[in-house]
This record gives structure tokens, C-alpha cells and sequence, in this order.
């Protein structure tokens, strides 16, 4: 008989956090209990998306209510320079969480988006550009 040689999980130590669960582990039972929380009965869709969570909740900036809903290219890009440089909890510079927050909305809007609203906040991207001094 021929014998088999015993093959165990490698000897390295796993990482382990606060919880004493590796990361991957902690993850997979956060997601699962955040489902168990705001499950539905019966698969029925959430009427909130995880998109608008973002936007209300995002550690980016503080943005003034219903700004991208405004017809005016200026005033988005103003008001977007302004949360970005009145912002503390921003992890990169004020063009760039502005720039990421404008683009976020826009593909957040996908193909439900008019034409007149995307040519609006593409120009909202240009002014923002000119208004922290960036090439076009």
C-alpha cells in the first residue's frame, strides 16, 4: 500500500483584525448580516440603490442639495469647487474629489441621462477644469 503524504494548509499565519476572523471571512459575514437587515420579503427589490447612498453619505464632500439638478454649468462647478475646498474628510486634492464626484453622478445617471443634462455637465467638467486652473 502505497502511503499518502499529508498535505495541510500552508504554515504561514493568517492576518486576523479585531474580530479575530481573517479579512476575507469579516467581509463575507458583514455583507451577510447587512442582507439579513434589509432583506425583503419574497427578493422584492430595496427602493433605495447603493448609488444614493453614496452620494448622501460619501466621506468626499458635503454637497449642497440638489446641485446637480440645476440647469446652470457654472453654478455646478462653483458649487462643487466650494464643497471641495471647504471639505475636511477628503482623501485626494479638491480637483479630484470633485472631478470623481461629478463623474459618479453622470455615470450613476447611465443612459437615463437626457442629452441637454449630459452636455450640461460635461460643461460643468470644463468650467470645473478652468476653475481650479487646469488645461481643457
Amino acid at each position: 500500500m502505497a502511503t499518502r503524504k499529508a498535505t495541510g494548509k500552508s504554515k504561514r499565519p493568517v492576518a486576523r483584525g479585531k474580530s479575530g476572523r481573517p479579512p476575507r471571512q469579516r467581509h463575507a459575514h458583514a455583507h451577510a448580516a447587512h442582507r439579513g437587515k434589509t432583506a425583503n420579503g419574497g427578493g422584492a427589490k430595496s427602493p433605495r440603490k447603493w448609488s444614493h447612498h453614496v452620494m448622501e453619505t460619501s466621506d468626499a464632500m458635503d454637497l449642497e442639495h440638489n446641485i446637480f439638478k440645476t440647469g446652470n454649468a457654472q453654478e455646478i462647478a462653483q458649487s462643487l469647487k466650494q464643497s471641495s475646498t471647504k471639505s475636511r474628510r477628503r482623501k485626494g486634492t479638491p480637483f479630484q474629489s470633485a472631478m470623481s464626484m461629478l463623474n459618479f453622478y453622470i455615470n450613476r445617471a447611465g443612459r437615463n441621462l437626457p442629452k441637454t443634462r449630459r452636455n450640461t455637465l460635461q460643461q460643468a467638467k470644463r468650467k470645473l477644469r478652468e476653475a481650479f486652473g487646469r488645461a481643457p
